[in-house]
Protein backbone atom coordinates (compact mmCIF):
# COMPACT_ATOMS: atom_id res chain seq x y z
CA UNK A 1 0.00 0.00 0.00
CA UNK A 2 2.93 2.11 1.13
CA UNK A 3 4.36 1.33 -2.06
CA UNK A 4 1.42 2.18 -4.21
CA UNK A 5 0.83 5.50 -2.45
CA UNK A 6 4.69 6.50 -3.27
CA UNK A 7 3.90 4.82 -7.41
CA UNK A 8 1.33 7.83 -6.83
CA UNK A 9 2.83 10.93 -5.58
CA UNK A 10 3.76 13.91 -7.22
CA UNK A 11 7.14 13.35 -7.89
CA UNK A 12 7.04 10.24 -9.93
CA UNK A 13 3.77 9.68 -11.20
CA UNK A 14 4.11 11.64 -14.69
CA UNK A 15 7.07 9.19 -15.07
CA UNK A 16 5.03 6.39 -13.97
CA UNK A 17 2.14 6.74 -16.08
CA UNK A 18 3.94 7.46 -19.52
CA UNK A 19 5.78 4.20 -18.80
CA UNK A 20 2.56 2.35 -18.35
CA UNK A 21 1.51 4.05 -21.29
CA UNK A 22 4.20 3.03 -23.17
CA UNK A 23 4.12 -0.74 -22.37
CA UNK A 24 0.38 -0.77 -22.97
CA UNK A 25 1.12 0.70 -26.40
CA UNK A 26 4.15 -1.74 -26.62
CA UNK A 27 1.58 -4.81 -25.75
CA UNK A 28 -0.89 -3.14 -27.94
CA UNK A 29 1.46 -3.15 -31.05
CA UNK A 30 2.62 -6.89 -30.37
CA UNK A 31 -1.33 -8.13 -30.29
CA UNK A 32 -0.94 -8.96 -26.74
CA UNK A 33 -3.92 -7.10 -25.73
CA UNK A 34 -7.03 -9.17 -25.87
CA UNK A 35 -9.44 -8.04 -28.62
CA UNK A 36 -6.74 -6.00 -30.66
CA UNK A 37 -6.31 -7.01 -33.90
CA UNK A 38 -2.74 -7.06 -34.68
CA UNK A 39 -2.14 -3.18 -36.27
CA UNK A 40 -0.01 -1.44 -38.01
CA UNK A 41 2.75 -1.29 -35.15
CA UNK A 42 3.24 2.83 -35.35
CA UNK A 43 5.41 2.59 -32.17
CA UNK A 44 8.29 0.61 -34.83
CA UNK A 45 7.46 3.13 -37.57
CA UNK A 46 9.20 6.06 -36.55
CA UNK A 47 10.35 7.80 -39.93
CA UNK A 48 9.35 11.00 -41.14
CA UNK A 49 8.81 11.55 -44.75
CA UNK A 50 12.00 12.90 -45.67
CA UNK A 51 13.55 9.84 -43.41
CA UNK A 52 11.29 7.55 -45.41
CA UNK A 53 12.33 8.71 -48.80
CA UNK A 54 16.47 8.69 -47.44
CA UNK A 55 15.69 4.99 -46.34
CA UNK A 56 14.18 4.14 -49.42
CA UNK A 57 16.55 5.38 -51.71
CA UNK A 58 19.89 4.21 -49.71
CA UNK A 59 18.23 0.47 -49.35
CA UNK A 60 17.37 -0.31 -52.61
CA UNK A 61 20.60 1.00 -54.25
CA UNK A 62 22.40 -1.04 -51.71
CA UNK A 63 20.50 -3.96 -52.14
CA UNK A 64 21.05 -3.71 -55.98
CA UNK A 65 24.16 -3.54 -56.31
CA UNK A 66 25.07 -6.06 -53.53
CA UNK A 67 22.46 -8.87 -55.10
CA UNK A 68 24.22 -8.34 -58.71
CA UNK A 69 28.26 -8.50 -57.04
CA UNK A 70 27.14 -11.65 -55.48
CA UNK A 71 25.40 -13.08 -58.08
CA UNK A 72 28.30 -12.19 -59.98
CA UNK A 73 30.32 -14.20 -58.20
CA UNK A 74 28.06 -17.11 -57.94
CA UNK A 75 27.79 -17.70 -61.49
CA UNK A 76 32.17 -17.28 -61.65
CA UNK A 77 32.37 -20.23 -59.35
CA UNK A 78 29.86 -22.12 -61.00
CA UNK A 79 30.80 -21.93 -64.36
CA UNK A 80 34.27 -23.08 -63.43
CA UNK A 81 34.77 -26.86 -63.15
CA UNK A 82 37.53 -26.62 -60.93
CA UNK A 83 36.53 -23.81 -58.58
CA UNK A 84 33.17 -25.29 -57.70
CA UNK A 85 34.87 -28.52 -56.12
CA UNK A 86 37.09 -26.66 -54.62
CA UNK A 87 36.18 -26.39 -50.28
CA UNK A 88 37.29 -23.01 -50.17
CA UNK A 89 35.05 -21.69 -52.73
CA UNK A 90 32.16 -23.92 -51.59
CA UNK A 91 32.48 -21.70 -48.50
CA UNK A 92 32.65 -18.47 -50.69
CA UNK A 93 29.55 -19.36 -52.66
CA UNK A 94 27.66 -19.95 -49.51
CA UNK A 95 28.20 -16.88 -48.42
CA UNK A 96 27.41 -15.05 -51.99
CA UNK A 97 24.65 -16.92 -51.42
CA UNK A 98 23.30 -15.92 -48.24
CA UNK A 99 24.44 -12.27 -48.87
CA UNK A 100 22.46 -12.11 -52.26
CA UNK A 101 19.70 -13.60 -50.16
CA UNK A 102 19.78 -10.95 -47.54
CA UNK A 103 19.99 -8.39 -49.75
CA UNK A 104 16.73 -9.08 -51.30
CA UNK A 105 15.12 -10.57 -48.88
CA UNK A 106 16.24 -7.59 -46.19
CA UNK A 107 15.34 -4.31 -48.74
CA UNK A 108 12.01 -5.67 -49.77
CA UNK A 109 10.73 -6.16 -46.06
CA UNK A 110 12.40 -3.13 -45.03
CA UNK A 111 11.23 -0.64 -47.20
CA UNK A 112 7.83 -2.15 -47.24
CA UNK A 113 7.63 -1.36 -42.99
CA UNK A 114 9.32 1.20 -42.46
CA UNK A 115 8.66 2.98 -46.12
CA UNK A 116 5.49 1.90 -47.02
CA UNK A 117 3.82 0.90 -43.51
CA UNK A 118 3.16 -2.53 -44.64
CA UNK A 119 0.78 -4.38 -42.12
CA UNK A 120 0.89 -8.61 -42.20
CA UNK A 121 -0.72 -11.18 -40.17
CA UNK A 122 1.74 -12.57 -37.17
CA UNK A 123 2.64 -15.46 -38.92
CA UNK A 124 3.71 -14.09 -42.08
CA UNK A 125 5.73 -11.14 -40.01
CA UNK A 126 7.62 -13.23 -38.00
CA UNK A 127 8.18 -15.89 -41.21
CA UNK A 128 9.70 -12.53 -42.95
CA UNK A 129 11.89 -11.50 -39.72
CA UNK A 130 12.81 -14.93 -39.85
CA UNK A 131 14.15 -15.21 -43.41
CA UNK A 132 16.10 -11.75 -42.43
CA UNK A 133 17.75 -13.40 -39.46
CA UNK A 134 18.57 -16.49 -41.56
CA UNK A 135 20.30 -14.55 -44.36
CA UNK A 136 22.49 -12.53 -42.19
CA UNK A 137 23.14 -15.44 -39.41
CA UNK A 138 24.25 -17.70 -42.24
CA UNK A 139 26.30 -14.65 -43.72
CA UNK A 140 27.61 -14.67 -40.70
CA UNK A 141 28.21 -18.82 -40.24
CA UNK A 142 29.38 -18.27 -43.51
CA UNK A 143 32.40 -15.86 -42.71
CA UNK A 144 33.10 -18.23 -40.05
CA UNK A 145 33.90 -21.22 -41.96
CA UNK A 146 35.77 -19.56 -44.48
CA UNK A 147 38.25 -17.78 -41.64
CA UNK A 148 38.48 -21.93 -40.29
CA UNK A 149 39.27 -23.01 -44.15
CA UNK A 150 42.07 -20.05 -44.31
CA UNK A 151 43.50 -21.06 -40.77
CA UNK A 152 43.64 -24.73 -41.95
CA UNK A 153 45.12 -23.89 -45.36
CA UNK A 154 48.08 -21.22 -43.85
CA UNK A 155 48.62 -23.74 -40.59
CA UNK A 156 48.66 -26.85 -42.04
CA UNK A 157 49.34 -26.96 -45.53
CA UNK A 158 50.28 -30.04 -46.26
CA UNK A 159 47.58 -31.77 -44.70
CA UNK A 160 44.99 -29.15 -45.86
CA UNK A 161 43.79 -31.37 -48.16
CA UNK A 162 43.31 -34.37 -46.52
CA UNK A 163 41.51 -32.92 -43.62
CA UNK A 164 39.15 -30.57 -45.53
CA UNK A 165 37.29 -32.74 -48.36
CA UNK A 166 34.58 -31.52 -50.51
CA UNK A 167 32.36 -33.75 -48.90
CA UNK A 168 33.14 -32.54 -45.58
CA UNK A 169 32.62 -29.05 -46.62
CA UNK A 170 29.19 -29.68 -48.24
CA UNK A 171 28.44 -31.69 -44.70
CA UNK A 172 29.63 -28.59 -42.66
CA UNK A 173 28.06 -25.85 -44.50
CA UNK A 174 24.58 -27.84 -44.32
CA UNK A 175 24.99 -28.39 -40.43
CA UNK A 176 25.21 -24.04 -40.47
CA UNK A 177 22.46 -23.95 -42.75
CA UNK A 178 20.12 -25.58 -40.28
CA UNK A 179 21.30 -24.52 -37.23
CA UNK A 180 20.62 -20.87 -38.94
CA UNK A 181 17.71 -21.68 -39.83
CA UNK A 182 16.17 -22.99 -36.50
CA UNK A 183 18.19 -20.41 -34.78
CA UNK A 184 16.26 -17.60 -36.60
CA UNK A 185 12.73 -19.33 -37.03
CA UNK A 186 12.11 -19.82 -33.16
CA UNK A 187 9.64 -17.09 -33.04
CA UNK A 188 7.61 -18.35 -35.57
CA UNK A 189 7.93 -21.84 -33.70
CA UNK A 190 5.91 -19.80 -30.96
CA UNK A 191 8.77 -17.70 -29.05
CA UNK A 192 7.09 -14.74 -29.06
CA UNK A 193 6.83 -11.40 -26.25
CA UNK A 194 3.56 -11.98 -25.13
CA UNK A 195 3.58 -12.52 -22.01
CA UNK A 196 7.18 -11.74 -22.00
CA UNK A 197 8.67 -8.16 -22.28
CA UNK A 198 8.71 -6.82 -25.85
CA UNK A 199 11.90 -5.60 -27.82
CA UNK A 200 12.37 -2.12 -28.24
CA UNK A 201 13.41 -2.68 -32.29
CA UNK A 202 11.46 -5.47 -33.36
CA UNK A 203 7.82 -6.24 -33.05
CA UNK A 204 6.34 -9.39 -31.49
CA UNK A 205 10.39 -10.61 -30.53
CA UNK A 206 11.01 -11.01 -27.30
CA UNK A 207 14.00 -9.57 -25.35
CA UNK A 208 14.97 -13.11 -24.06
CA UNK A 209 15.39 -14.38 -27.61
CA UNK A 210 16.89 -11.28 -28.91
CA UNK A 211 19.61 -11.96 -25.94
CA UNK A 212 20.44 -15.41 -26.84
CA UNK A 213 20.43 -14.48 -31.28
CA UNK A 214 23.18 -11.89 -29.61
CA UNK A 215 24.81 -14.44 -27.47
CA UNK A 216 24.85 -16.58 -30.64
CA UNK A 217 26.01 -13.83 -33.45
CA UNK A 218 28.91 -13.10 -30.61
CA UNK A 219 29.76 -16.23 -30.78
CA UNK A 220 30.74 -16.61 -34.38
CA UNK A 221 32.42 -13.13 -34.54
CA UNK A 222 34.68 -14.10 -31.59
CA UNK A 223 35.61 -17.02 -33.82
CA UNK A 224 36.30 -15.24 -36.46
CA UNK A 225 38.05 -12.93 -34.62
CA UNK A 226 39.84 -15.22 -32.77
CA UNK A 227 41.08 -17.31 -35.84
CA UNK A 228 41.88 -14.36 -38.18
CA UNK A 229 43.63 -13.11 -35.22
CA UNK A 230 45.46 -16.39 -35.00
CA UNK A 231 46.34 -16.27 -38.75
CA UNK A 232 47.83 -12.77 -38.24
CA UNK A 233 50.17 -14.01 -35.45
CA UNK A 234 51.62 -15.93 -37.93
CA UNK A 235 51.81 -13.86 -40.38
CA UNK A 236 53.92 -11.32 -37.94
CA UNK A 237 56.25 -14.48 -37.34
CA UNK A 238 56.82 -14.55 -40.92
CA UNK A 239 57.74 -10.92 -41.25
CA UNK A 240 60.26 -11.68 -38.95
CA UNK A 241 61.41 -14.51 -40.85
CA UNK A 242 61.34 -12.44 -43.87
CA UNK A 243 63.92 -9.42 -41.91
CA UNK A 244 66.27 -12.48 -40.96
CA UNK A 245 66.90 -13.57 -44.50
CA UNK A 246 66.14 -10.83 -46.99
CA UNK A 247 69.55 -10.82 -48.20
CA UNK A 248 69.12 -14.54 -49.53
CA UNK A 249 66.55 -16.51 -50.80
CA UNK A 250 64.95 -19.33 -48.85
CA UNK A 251 62.26 -21.87 -49.05
CA UNK A 252 59.17 -20.39 -48.60
CA UNK A 253 60.12 -17.02 -49.18
CA UNK A 254 57.19 -16.57 -51.83
CA UNK A 255 54.62 -18.25 -48.75
CA UNK A 256 56.12 -15.70 -46.15
CA UNK A 257 55.36 -12.79 -48.33
CA UNK A 258 51.62 -13.92 -49.54
CA UNK A 259 51.51 -13.80 -45.36
CA UNK A 260 52.47 -10.33 -45.45
CA UNK A 261 50.10 -9.63 -48.11
CA UNK A 262 47.32 -11.38 -46.05
CA UNK A 263 48.06 -9.83 -42.62
CA UNK A 264 46.72 -6.17 -44.43
CA UNK A 265 44.26 -8.06 -45.84
CA UNK A 266 42.51 -9.98 -42.74
CA UNK A 267 42.98 -6.33 -41.55
CA UNK A 268 40.58 -4.89 -43.59
CA UNK A 269 38.34 -7.98 -42.76
CA UNK A 270 38.20 -7.39 -39.19
CA UNK A 271 37.84 -3.87 -39.69
CA UNK A 272 34.53 -4.06 -42.04
CA UNK A 273 33.37 -6.73 -39.67
CA UNK A 274 33.66 -4.00 -36.90
CA UNK A 275 32.68 -0.98 -38.86
CA UNK A 276 29.44 -3.03 -40.25
CA UNK A 277 28.10 -4.88 -37.31
CA UNK A 278 29.13 -3.21 -33.79
CA UNK A 279 26.49 0.12 -34.20
CA UNK A 280 23.99 -2.68 -34.64
CA UNK A 281 24.67 -4.91 -32.67
CA UNK A 282 25.60 -2.61 -29.57
CA UNK A 283 22.13 -0.86 -30.38
CA UNK A 284 20.37 -4.22 -29.42
CA UNK A 285 21.84 -4.58 -26.54
CA UNK A 286 21.12 -0.90 -25.54
CA UNK A 287 17.65 -1.66 -25.96
CA UNK A 288 17.43 -4.97 -23.46
CA UNK A 289 18.40 -2.62 -20.74
CA UNK A 290 16.71 0.94 -21.66
CA UNK A 291 13.30 2.25 -22.84
CA UNK A 292 14.25 4.03 -26.38
CA UNK A 293 13.20 6.74 -27.66
CA UNK A 294 12.09 7.99 -31.65
CA UNK A 295 15.79 9.49 -31.91
CA UNK A 296 17.47 6.31 -30.79
CA UNK A 297 15.45 4.04 -32.65
CA UNK A 298 15.72 6.28 -35.96
CA UNK A 299 19.74 5.81 -35.52
CA UNK A 300 18.96 1.52 -35.54
CA UNK A 301 16.90 2.18 -38.63
CA UNK A 302 20.05 3.71 -40.53
CA UNK A 303 22.58 1.70 -38.98
CA UNK A 304 20.81 -1.49 -40.23
CA UNK A 305 21.94 -0.30 -43.71
CA UNK A 306 25.29 -1.23 -43.04
CA UNK A 307 24.20 -4.90 -42.96
CA UNK A 308 23.68 -4.35 -46.09
CA UNK A 309 26.94 -2.40 -46.62
CA UNK A 310 28.51 -5.73 -45.32
CA UNK A 311 26.83 -8.16 -47.56
CA UNK A 312 27.91 -5.82 -50.91
CA UNK A 313 31.48 -5.82 -49.48
CA UNK A 314 31.88 -9.35 -48.89
CA UNK A 315 32.16 -10.30 -52.48
CA UNK A 316 35.08 -7.55 -52.92
CA UNK A 317 37.41 -9.22 -50.08
CA UNK A 318 36.84 -12.90 -50.35
CA UNK A 319 36.10 -13.46 -54.09
CA UNK A 320 37.23 -10.58 -56.12
CA UNK A 321 40.43 -10.25 -54.54
CA UNK A 322 40.75 -14.10 -55.69
CA UNK A 323 43.01 -14.31 -58.90
CA UNK A 324 41.57 -17.69 -59.81
CA UNK A 325 37.96 -16.10 -59.44
CA UNK A 326 39.10 -13.10 -61.71
CA UNK A 327 41.23 -15.94 -64.11
CA UNK A 328 37.37 -17.42 -64.20
CA UNK A 329 35.86 -13.80 -65.17
CA UNK A 330 38.51 -13.16 -67.90
CA UNK A 331 37.55 -16.22 -69.29
CA UNK A 332 33.90 -15.55 -69.45
CA UNK A 333 34.61 -12.09 -70.49
CA UNK A 334 36.40 -13.58 -73.72
CA UNK A 335 33.73 -15.76 -74.31
CA UNK A 336 31.11 -13.49 -74.35
CA UNK A 337 33.40 -10.77 -76.81
CA UNK A 338 34.22 -14.29 -79.13
CA UNK A 339 30.64 -14.82 -79.04
CA UNK A 340 29.20 -11.40 -79.94
CA UNK A 341 31.94 -10.87 -82.73
CA UNK A 342 30.31 -14.23 -84.17
CA UNK A 343 26.93 -12.03 -84.01
CA UNK A 344 28.31 -9.57 -85.81
CA UNK A 345 27.81 -7.25 -82.65
CA UNK A 346 31.04 -5.78 -82.71
CA UNK A 347 31.65 -5.13 -86.11
CA UNK A 348 34.66 -6.30 -88.60
CA UNK A 349 36.81 -4.03 -86.45
CA UNK A 350 39.84 -5.85 -85.60
CA UNK A 351 40.27 -6.09 -81.58
CA UNK A 352 43.25 -5.80 -79.63
CA UNK A 353 45.08 -8.74 -78.21
CA UNK A 354 42.53 -11.10 -76.87
CA UNK A 355 41.95 -11.54 -72.93
CA UNK A 356 42.63 -15.01 -73.71
CA UNK A 357 45.77 -15.02 -74.27
CA UNK A 358 46.79 -13.04 -71.40
CA UNK A 359 44.51 -14.86 -69.27
CA UNK A 360 46.34 -18.35 -70.34
CA UNK A 361 49.79 -16.49 -70.30
CA UNK A 362 49.32 -15.45 -66.55
CA UNK A 363 47.62 -18.81 -65.51
CA UNK A 364 50.96 -20.83 -66.98
CA UNK A 365 53.52 -18.46 -65.46
CA UNK A 366 52.45 -17.32 -62.46
CA UNK A 367 50.68 -19.51 -59.29
CA UNK A 368 48.61 -15.74 -58.55
CA UNK A 369 50.64 -14.89 -55.18
CA UNK A 370 50.12 -11.69 -55.36
CA UNK A 371 46.94 -11.69 -56.29
CA UNK A 372 44.69 -14.36 -54.24
CA UNK A 373 44.16 -12.19 -51.31
CA UNK A 374 42.68 -14.79 -48.28
CA UNK A 375 43.80 -17.75 -50.42
CA UNK A 376 47.21 -19.34 -50.11
CA UNK A 377 48.78 -21.93 -53.22
CA UNK A 378 48.10 -25.18 -51.43
CA UNK A 379 44.36 -24.19 -51.27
Amino acid sequence: MLRGQRLLGKPGRSQGTRLMERRWVMEAANGCKDGLDFNPMKEYMVLNASQRIAIAVLCTSLALLSALENLAVLYLILSSHRLRRKPSYLFISSLAVADFLASVIFACNFVNFHVFHGVDSKAVFLLKIGSVTITFTASVGSLLLTAIDRYLCLCYPPTYKALLTRGRALATLGIMWVLSAFVSYLPLMGWTCCPSPCSELFPLIPNDYLLGWLLFIAFLFFGIIYTYGHVLWKAHQHVASLAEHQDRQVPGMARMRLDVRLAKTLGVVLAVLFICWFPVLALMVYSLTATLSDQVKKVFAFCSLLCLVNSMVNPIIYALRSGEIRSSAHRCLAHWRKHLRRRGLEGSKEVPRSSVTETEADVKITPWPDSRGLYCSDC
